[in-house]
């Protein structure tokens, strides 16, 4: 049985916890608030950060500050885990996304150039390349999971296969999204992204570069929509476009719409990650869809009562 650190209560970090703990680890998840069975730290306190990864194996980067306060709270957060792995000689697996390539014409995959020029393409960019000139110099080891748009149980924010669509869905209305409903989009399933971040931190095969967690085909949100009635047996749902006009007007006086801007291309065009790769790598598949789509599903039925 071996320590291991989860930084972040959310979708990506309990699921985590939760797998490491099915496996027989002793697991310590760490949250800034606390509660929800998380131990409270501000983990860019460095001395108590310092004790409490103190014999960790893996340390996993979980975390996720405000979306608009990316920039100023993501660098000293990183940074604080990089040397508390370092100091513990624990292994820092990190969750990390898409944004570093920035707008492409093709499926994303590894080696593509992290050329973003966003300031959260910029930032996690930043992160993933201070990680990779201290694994260089042999002071840590690390590694990076990338995923596409969460989905699955748990996941309560504003992503398309979430709040922003389920519960419209789940009673019987039609259901707006952003950009183009017909362009293919990848989504990631947060049980994959749990397991790809355990097999990370155990493999030394993976440590010195960032892989794509298994993804199944990219699919468009119509067609999402057209899979999620049916596994609820509900009748085919209309699929509505939000113009992007309000939600620039409406991102002058909320910050977190505001971000919208930059991430634009992720919904106007394809967006597509190509995880082969790892599954070459470590013979691990992305979950069927429907079998993802369907725990969604009954999870959201579980919340909502319906």
């Amino acid at each position: 049985m071996a320590r291991h650190i989860v930084i972040g209560k959310g979708p990506v970090g309990a699921t985590t916890a939760r797998l490491l703990e099915e496996q027989g680890h002793e697991v310590v998840l760490v949250s800034r608030s606390g509660g929800d069975g998380s131990t409270a730290l501000d983990v860019t306190d460095t001395a108590a950060l310092g004790r409490a990864v103190r014999g960790a194996e893996v340390i996993y980067n979980c975390a996720s500050p405000l979306y608009h306060r990316w920039p100023t709270d993501w660098p000293p957060i990183a940074n604080a885990l990089l040397d508390a792995a370092e100091s513990a000689g624990s292994v820092l697996v990190t969750t990390g996304n898409l944004y570093g390539y920035g707008p492409v014409d093709v499926p994303m995959t590894e080696d593509l150039p992290l050329a973003g020029a966003g300031p959260k393409a910029r930032v996690r960019v930043g992160m993933w390349r201070d990680a990779l000139a201290r694994h260089r110099a042999g002071r840590i080891r690390v590694a990076e999971a990338r995923a596409s748009d969460f989905f699955g149980p748990g996941v309560t924010g504003n992503g398309h296969l979430a709040q922003r669509m389920m519960p419209a869905l789940l009673a019987g209305r039609a259901v707006r999204v952003m950009g183009d409903p017909d362009a293919p989009h990848s989504f990631t399933y947060v049980p994959d992204i749990a397991r790809a971040l355990v097999r990370l931190g155990a493999d030394e095969r993976a440590w010195g570069r960032a892989w794509h967690v298994p993804t199944a085909p990219p699919l468009p949100i119509r067609d999402a929509v057209g899979r999620l009635c049916r596994l609820a047996d509900l009748p085919p749902a209309g699929v509505g476009r939000i113009p992007w006009w309000p939600l620039h007007l409406a991102g002058l006086v909320n910050p977190m719409l505001g971000e919208l801007r930059e991430v634009r291309y992720q919904f106007d065009r394809p967006f597509v990650v190509d995880s082969r790769a790892y599954t070459a790598t470590f013979g691990e598949a992305p979950t069927p869809v429907d079998e993802a789509l369907g725990a969604t599903v009954e999870w959201w039925r579980a919340r909502l009562g319906r």
